[in-house]
């Protein structure tokens, strides 16, 4: 089993947000700010794990993948 490199270029991702937690249940609203973002064209950088795509998942009629290097 390969050991992941700390010193290797972790692949990011940056997530903009795209529409309102207004009227959303609490854990869409939470999942936002876990990933960093609160407010409609604010932009977040994270890194590429199967958590951060889960949370994307999650909220993705919130949400729009802008970069991934």
């Amino acid at each position: 089993m390969a050991k992941k490199t700390e010193g290797a270029a972790a692949k990011t991702l940056i997530v903009e947000q795209t529409g309102s937690p207004i009227r959303r249940p609490a854990e869409q609203r939470a999942t936002l700010i876990g990933l960093g973002l609160n407010r409609i064209r604010r932009r977040s950088t994270l890194q590429d794990t199967p958590a951060v795509r889960g949370m994307i998942a999650k909220v993705a009629h919130l949400v729009r993948v802008v970069d991934e290097t």
